[in-house]
């Protein structure tokens, strides 16, 4: 008899809405199954950078069961510009396995300041809610997958 193939691991992860803000407990295991707000039934699209504040910040990376990246940036910033598909395109490819937010610095400042951001783009790393790394200026994919502890050319 053949055994039973066995369910994914739990990933969860608390994100908000952003459409309507609301809080909302997403699987990253069953991201295929295309997750939608509870309150105004949108997608919850994890395959790209998310867009976080201050409001939902901690509870996101508290939460988390994945990796995060988290990119400080700005629309202004030329650098950031640059990096930018670097982390969409890390979004994409590990979809499910981490977690990219981006905080935009002009918005959120408080945040930008409670991480001693003094350059943008920064990108901070989280594992297990606390900081694990960080990484100033732009960079390759491959850097940033190092950065997150992910092995080379995944």
């Amino acid at each position: 008899m053949k055994p039973a193939p066995s369910a994914p691991a739990l990933r969860p992860v608390i994100l908000a809405c952003v459409f309507c803000g609301r809080l909302n407990r997403v699987d990253l295991a069953r991201l295929e199954d295309g997750p939608r707000c509870g309150e105004c039934a949108r997608p919850i699209l994890l395959d790209r950078p998310v867009k976080v504040s201050a409001a939902s910040f901690d509870e996101t990376i508290r939460s988390a069961s994945v990796p995060v990246l988290v990119d400080f940036y700005a629309d202004w910033c030329g650098p950031c510009r640059i990096l930018g598909p670097v982390v969409d395109e890390l979004a994409s490819v590990h979809a499910g396995n981490l977690l990219v937010l981006k905080v935009d610095t002009e918005r959120d400042g408080e945040l930008a300041s409670r991480f001693e951001v003094r350059g943008i783009p920064t990108v901070v790393a989280f594992r297990n809610g606390a900081e694990s790394g960080r990484h100033v200026g732009v960079a390759r994919r491959a850097d940033l997958e190092v950065l997150l502890g992910f092995p080379p050319n995944s």
